[in-house]
């Protein structure tokens, strides 16, 4: 089994093995000063295009679910048919070199900024808990806020669909606020959602059910960051945790799973390095059945290893994606890859922020290295 064998992934069929990664690159064009909105525009058409293959899978940039979920400016929202007539200019273009899109639908969380939300609320969180960032106290969601985000969900993937995207990706990675309820140390909850490694799940399950009502299972993924530190996650025993979690999500029958190797730690490569021959996606592997993405600092020689050997079905690249378009042309041809240039990733407010970095602050400067 090669890089360039078919395969099939939900209803659609991909003709080689190699991913763009989700990559935030804001370049979405702001429609306000605040910044409180944010839209899709031709400049990322030039970019997905570039990247586009014919039967290749190509997945968005994080992309808000709702005007509260964003964490800074010129991230390209899909929560109003503006955002669904910008996105269309995108999909189009990738449509037009035979790709297949998906979108990822993105919510903060305990992450969130009170004035980008139009009520100027504390943080969305499974738990109240001063954030370690800045020392802002986070809300816990209420029941009835939890049913709502769950629907905003749904909302967002059927906007994604009449945007153009053949689909969409929960992302449930990276610290953001499906991961913070997987977590043993950001869920502190009592109730439903809580306590268990069951109960953590149950927003998740919960979530990924209305997307999946709403768009059909065929067109749905999911991405998580199981040994993830990013965000101040620290989860206390990982392998339990994602295994109930694919375990459970193994009748829907979705699209694919993703996940993020540990050598990343969600904004960059691992402050720590891990041995992989101790610490390793392997165990999911073995617990999830269905299409596998893998993601995390592969080169095309460890890429082509990892399908070869059926750790994986295929392999998501973002770094190397970024600095070569055609990176599946040339891996198909056995040329060099351009070597990528870190600072130039992003530009605008996402570049000025402070981040949570195994909750720790982290400036600018180390912002820049975010590779997916």
């Amino acid at each position: 089994m090669s890089l360039f064998e078919p395969i099939d992934v939900g209803r659609f069929s991909l003709s080689h093995r190699l991913v763009l990664a989700p990559l935030t690159r804001s370049r979405g064009t702001e429609r306000t000063s605040t910044g409180a909105e944010s839209v899709a525009n031709g400049l990322m058409g030039t970019y997905y295009f570039q990247r586009a293959t014919k039967g290749g899978l190509l997945i968005s940039e994080a992309t808000p679910i709702c005007p509260e979920a964003r964490f800074s400016a010129r991230t390209p929202s899909l929560y109003s048919i503006e955002h669904v007539h910008a996105w269309k200019q995108v999909t189009d273009a990738v449509h037009d070199k035979g790709s297949i899109f998906f979108a990822q639908l993105w919510h903060l969380g305990m992450h969130c900024r009170p004035h980008l939300d139009p009520l100027s609320r504390p943080p969305p969180a499974p738990s109240a808990f001063l954030r370690p960032l800045d020392n802002l106290q986070t809300r816990a969601l209420s029941i009835n806020e939890i049913k709502e985000v769950i629907q905003t969900y749904a909302s967002a993937a059927k906007n994604a669909i009449l945007a153009g995207f053949d689909g969409v990706e929960i992302h449930a990675a990276n610290g953001y606020l499906p991961d913070q309820f997987l977590n043993s140390n950001i869920n502190t909850r009592t109730d439903a959602y809580g306590g268990s490694v069951e109960n953590r799940c149950r927003f998740v399950l919960e979530l990924t059910q209305a997307v999946v009502d709403a768009i059909g299972a065929d067109r749905v993924g999911i991405r998580f960051s199981p040994f993830n530190k990013f965000g101040g996650m620290d989860d206390a025993d990982p392998v339990e945790t994602w295994s109930c979690m694919l375990k459970l999500l193994e009748p829907f029958e979705l699209a694919y799973v993703h996940l993020v190797e540990p050598r990343v730690a969600g904004a960059g490569d691992a402050l720590v390095p891990v041995d992989p021959s101790k610490v390793n996606l392997d165990v999911f592997r073995n617990v999830w059945k269905g299409v596998l993405i893998v993601a995390g600092g592969y080169t095309p020689e460890t890429a082509a290893n990892a399908v070869e050997s059926k750790r994986a079905d295929l392999v998501a690249f973002g770094r190397h994606f970024i600095s070569t378009p055609d990176l599946v042309d040339r891996v198909c041809r056995g040329l060099p890859l351009n070597p990528y240039d870190r600072p130039t990733f992003q530009v605008g407010e996402r570049r000025d922020i402070l981040i949570i970095q195994h909750g720790k602050k982290r400036n600018k400067e180390s912002y820049n290295n975010n590779p997916e």
